[in-house]
């Protein structure tokens, strides 16, 4: 071919271009089919396109995985926290003799879901045979789980009942049940730090009966809550507690915690609608992500960091994916000759090889995607059957040391055992967005990689490649 022959050839293509966007369809098809049979029929002394898939593959299943197991330990943390210890939003300081009206009024907010009334104490708990030990103490009317079904929903009741009718019961976490050696129908005595300490001679509320052991799957709780009645609660404090702190705190819960911004604003049309100002700082209004601000950032610190560290396997994979790109880009240098002779522009032959880290980055990414789903929404029988597998394996390596009169030691093999980790099951939550952006992540890694890869596209020229052919 002549130089005014490709030139007249070029002109003719650009000019079919310019000629609307259905003449557009052709052109795109030819980059999509000369793409696809590249991926397909691999190249020339070069790793095999299926590999890069499967880098993608592994490290979108493996991301997705692990966050969506922290998921599920995190926000089972931030849940018994929220459940059970803070609520989403607290109001304190209201009077006394207001508190009745006013929770009335919050719970026919649209938004609020619960209203609970509660007062927290520290203490020293002694059972029958053990010392004295430190123990935090929920004050809570004793229709609490009726109040608050989202209390209700996290507390595990191991033993006995969640039976507050009588002031001189108290509900107390299994493991401090175990580190005080009581069970349910026993006596503790209940040593108020914060108020001094009472005798029985000063009605009687320094013994209670332990009617429920609860399991609330936070260690802290389970070693150092109990839960009384809220009418003892002026007993156990005493009159060195300040006026402002002897009135209940409400616990309110929203229908979505992450709405507490407007929640809080309706909370304060109420107040000022019931004649309580909030700008002398009498009553107070706190969000949970304020009271838990410190804790919740170092979860989101974690779990960033967590993201950074396991998304390095993109930025090997992607690496891996540019240098077969550029690889490949120089191995068909006669190729690229005769498309760009037969009127293909730079940017049309760039696209063949993007449109091949396009279909190696979907391909990848979204069998990635499908399996890692697939573990992390049965991470438990997945483990169950690893563990199954591995511990076959154990017999099996036992009984041949056996019959070679042997003996190797190798106990059963558990990845989260109870006897270590304070869990029953593995926790898991996958969260849709989070997993589109793994999702992202594997497929523009690829995309991008080629992208750069192929623009030594524009320096082969034709008449210098086909000249020695």
């Amino acid at each position: 071919m002549t130089e005014t022959q490709h030139t007249q050839s070029v002109r003719r293509t650009q000019g079919a271009r310019r000629n609307g966007w259905g003449r557009r369809i052709p052109w795109m098809r030819w980059i999509g089919f000369v793409a696809g049979r590249y991926v397909s029929r691999g190249r020339r002394n070069s790793p095999s396109p299926v590999l890069s898939v499967l880098g993608i593959a592994t490290g979108v299943l493996a991301l997705i995985v692990i966050i969506s197991v922290m998921n599920g330990f995190q926000l089972g943390f931030i849940e018994s926290i929220l459940e059970i210890s803070s609520g989403h939003i607290r109001l304190e300081g209201l009077p006394p003799e207001e508190l009745d009206v006013i929770s009335e009024k919050i719970r026919a907010v649209p938004r609020v879901v619960s209203v609970l009334p509660f007062r927290e104490l520290n203490v020293l708990l002694r059972g029958r045979h053990a010392n004295p030990r430190g123990a935090f103490v929920r004050a809570v009317p004793a229709n609490a789980l009726e109040l608050d079904p989202g209390l209700a929903g996290r507390l595990e009741i191991v033993a006995g009942s969640f039976d507050l009718e009588s002031p001189g019961n108290i509900v107390i976490g299994a493991e401090l049940a175990r580190h005080i050696f009581v069970q349910t129908g026993d006596n503790v005595s209940l040593l108020s730090i914060t108020g001094g300490i009472r005798g029985e001679d000063e009605g009687g509320t320094n013994n209670l009966t332990v009617t429920g052991i609860f399991r609330s799957g936070f260690y802290e709780y389970d070693l150092g809550w109990v839960f009384v009645n809220l009418e003892i609660a002026d007993a156990l404090s005493g009159e060195s507690i300040p006026e402002h702190l002897q009135s209940p705190v409400l616990g309110i819960k929203l229908n979505n915690r992450w709405h507490d911004r407007r929640g809080m604003q309706e909370l304060e049309a109420v107040l000022l609608n019931s004649g309580i100002n909030l700008e002398d700082g009498a009553v107070t209004l706190a969000s949970w992500r304020d009271y838990n601000r410190a804790f919740f950032t170092a979860l989101r610190t974690e779990k960033l960091m967590m993201f950074i560290l396991v998304g390095l396997i993109f930025i090997v994979v992607g690496l891996n994916i540019y240098q077969a790109q550029r690889r490949i880009v120089l191995e068909r240098r006669e190729e690229i000759g005769l498309l760009r002779a037969l009127g293909a522009s730079d940017t049309a032959v760039r696209l063949v090889f993007v449109w091949d880290g396009f279909i190696i980055g979907f391909t990848g990414a979204g069998f990635g995607l499908a399996l890692g789903l697939l573990i992390a929404l049965n991470i438990s029988p997945v483990f169950t059957f690893l563990e199954t597998v591995i511990n076959f394996l154990i017999d099996r390596i036992n009984d041949i040391l056996a019959y070679l009169g042997m003996y190797s030691g190798a106990q059963e093999f558990a990845l989260f055992s109870p006897a270590i980790f304070y869990i029953k099951e593995i926790p898991s939550r996958v969260i849709p967005h989070e997993a589109a952006l793994i999702f992202m992540f594997g497929f523009l890694s690829a995309l991008l990689a080629a992208w750069f890869a192929s623009g030594k596209v524009s320096g082969i020229r034709p008449a210098e490649v086909l000249r020695y052919e």
